[in-house]
């Protein structure tokens, strides 16, 4: 079903919900969760703030924690065009001083919603606007040292608008059968782990008729 603009329904579930608990935890005890005895503010800056926390671990013992918490909801999107191919940006990373290929990625501040974000980024980005949307995949993206949640979709129905990139960014924009970045991902060529796991969610709805039937087909057609 789709609304008169166009938006398929599930594109607008962008709050993330609680998350459920899995079929095989169904009944298991409670197990010790870790205990939060203190923490102060080690560093921050405007997009980020790293927190120290003296803790209580789940076996009991005392240690020194450091998280760091992004002042965002990090969001992506992969647009797929009709005839099976996707777009994706490629730019240098600063943290390991390499470069990335990915689909269109940013961040929603907490005050905004996560689906206006990720339609700015595709703008932004890519250049493009989508007409038609799913909600694809909620992740932690390093919950072992970061509380960062990360929200995809997957867009089509696409038409070009003008870019708009960050002062800091270069972007080269390419536009490649799906399949090949399935393939690429698999040689350990594309690398980002939200692009990463969002093919793999897009190429398992595909798959499984989760998507329209001809977007689907040209997605696992098209070499």
């Amino acid at each position: 079903m789709r609304h008169r603009s166009g938006v398929t329904d599930d594109a607008e579930k962008t709050t993330p919900n609680p998350q459920p608990i899995p079929a095989w935890a169904e009944g298991l005890p409670p197990t010790p969760a870790w205990t939060d005895l203190e923490r102060k503010t080690a560093y921050e800056n405007p997009w980020v703030t790293v927190t120290e926390h003296r803790a209580l671990a789940p076996t009991g013992n005392e240690v020194l924690y450091g998280v760091l918490r992004p002042k965002s909801v990090a969001t992506g999107v992969l647009p797929v065009h009709s005839d099976g191919t996707v777009t994706l940006v490629g730019q240098a990373r600063f943290a390991l001083m390499n470069y990335s290929w990915e689909m269109p990625e940013g961040g929603a501040p907490f005050d905004e919603d996560p689906f206006l974000g990720v339609q700015r980024e595709l703008a932004e980005e890519a250049g493009l606007k989508a007409r038609s949307w799913r909600h694809c995949l909620t992740m932690e993206l390093s919950n072992s040292v970061t509380d960062e949640m990360a929200m995809a979709w997957i867009a089509w129905d696409l038409s070009p608008v003008p870019t708009d990139p960050d002062p800091t960014e270069v972007m080269t924009v390419v536009r490649v059968p799906f399949l090949s970045l399935i393939h690429e991902i698999g040689r350990g060529a594309v690398r980002d782990s939200f692009t990463v796991a969002t093919a793999y969610r897009a190429y398992h709805m595909a798959r499984e008729g989760l998507l329209p039937g001809w977007l689907a087909h040209a997605m696992l057609t098209r070499v």
